[in-house]
């Protein structure tokens, strides 16, 4: 067993707490801090915590920030509306959309899986968003 500091591993301890944890997560935590340190070398070397033009994506994490709580909120919000709008159209429609949209399938796939007409298909996911659209304003 291995006594740590958690204040040198989490920044909202403001004050020495130690506690005993196994070797193979102090060792993890010791990793975890290394590599923390090494990306944020990396960052600075590489100029990345003002420079966009690098194309490696290393720009993304130096200035990506976490959603604040009101925004996850907000999401979610959003996120439940768009259910209940989906939710509220005719099984087929609502059926149409979601293999389009969130499945990907074409309407031609959509049209041969149901046995219907494909410009049935295009007609019905254009009226299902209509409706929606009504629902959601």
């Amino acid at each position: 067993m291995t006594k740590i500091n958690l204040r040198d591993f989490y920044p909202w301890y403001t004050h020495d707490e130690y506690t005993e944890v196994s070797d193979a997560v102090a060792e993890e935590l010791l990793a975890d801090k290394r590599y923390q340190k090494a990306h944020k070398r990396r960052m600075y070397r590489n100029k990345a915590h003002y420079s966009l033009d690098a194309g490696d994506g290393i720009e993304n994490a130096a200035i990506f920030t976490e959603p604040s709580p009101y925004e996850i909120f907000e999401y979610k919000q959003w996120f439940c509306r768009l259910c209940n709008a989906l939710n509220s159209l005719p099984p087929i429609q609502g059926k149409r959309i979601e293999a389009y949209y969130l499945l990907g399938m074409s309407y031609a796939a959509i049209a041969l899986a149901e046995g219907v007409d494909e410009s049935a298909v295009r007609a019905s996911i254009k009226r299902g968003l209509r409706d929606m659209k009504r629902y959601l304003k």
